[in-house]
């Protein structure tokens, strides 16, 4: 509003009009400006603090640090960052965590995951996100344990499936996110989605590469390949027209480039959905 008092000041002493009225207009704008539902635009007055549980791996809790403050410096504008708080376990002890969960010992697990949460609460996190599509299914437990909210990634998944208009897919992750309920069933149930996925022995092979390569950062262009050749027969087998990549180390790997169809990158949608949290922007 300042530079529009001084615009009108200049503009005044230089055609010799009186300053009152024009001063008077000036100070009566709005210090804000509203959008297009009649709410004001976000600010970072009122972010929420996200809290982030990373580290399931550290190679996509990077990614979901750059790409949520991104987004804040592009609805906020400037030089304009996140609230973060990041929590990172130490997947090497973790990983053995999940083995014993692979064999229907989830105790380890579990607490591994509370604690998280409970360290970002103390924090004073607004909420949680998992930064894991696999750990999401222990969303719920920490919901209840802890008493905090968390930003489900399959529902954020699914509306944006369905705000595209797809609804034949094919899921790509873990051997656990692959074929337990909580993820495709969820989605079928909540969103009316097809969802496909690779026969068990290229379940196993995606399994391997995301915990032994992509874990590890390593990007090898021979599993590259295979990816791509894996999703394209499942698409031509199925009709899908969408991928989910749903594990969060599998978009460091493909990418809308290397596929026929509409990609959904979890990474990506999931960090977009906490922003908006974060900024109270409702879709």
């Amino acid at each position: 509003m300042l530079r529009s008092i001084l615009a009108l000041v200049l503009t005044s002493l230089a055609l010799g009009q009186p300053m009152a009225a024009n001063l008077a207009i000036a100070s009566a704008e709005p210090a804000t400006t509203q959008d297009r539902t009649g709410n004001p635009p976000p600010s970072a007055a009122q972010m929420k603090t996200i809290g982030i549980i990373g580290g399931i791996t550290w190679v996509s809790s990077i990614e979901y640090y750059r790409v949520i403050n991104q987004l804040v410096q592009k609805k906020l504008g400037g030089v304009s960052s996140a609230k973060i708080l990041m929590y990172s376990i130490e997947f090497g002890e973790f990983s053995k965590e999940e083995k014993l969960a692979e064999q229907g010992d989830f105790t380890a697990l579990n607490q591994t995951m509370v604690a998280a949460a409970m360290r970002l609460k103390r924090g004073n996190a607004d909420f949680v996100v998992i930064a894991s599509n696999t750990m999401n299914s222990s969303a719920k437990l920490i919901e209840r344990e802890v008493g905090i909210p968390v930003l489900q990634i399959a529902d954020a998944v699914g509306k944006e499936i369905q705000r595209s208009g797809v609804k034949r897919v094919v899921l790509l992750g873990t051997k656990y996110t692959m074929e337990a309920p909580f993820y495709r069933d969820f989605l079928e149930n909540n969103f009316g989605l097809e969802i496909f996925t690779p026969d068990a022995a290229d379940r196993d092979f995606i399994n391997n590469v995301i915990f032994d390569e992509l874990a590890a950062e390593q990007f090898l262009p021979a599993s590259k390949q295979r990816f791509i050749r894996i999703t394209e027969d499942l698409i031509r087998k199925t009709g899908a027209t969408g991928v989910i990549l749903g594990c969060t180390e599998i978009p460091l790997l493909i990418n809308q480039k290397d596929l026929s169809v509409r990609v959904f990158d979890t990474i990506q949608i999931h960090s977009e959905a906490a922003v908006n949290r974060a900024l109270g922007i409702t879709n």
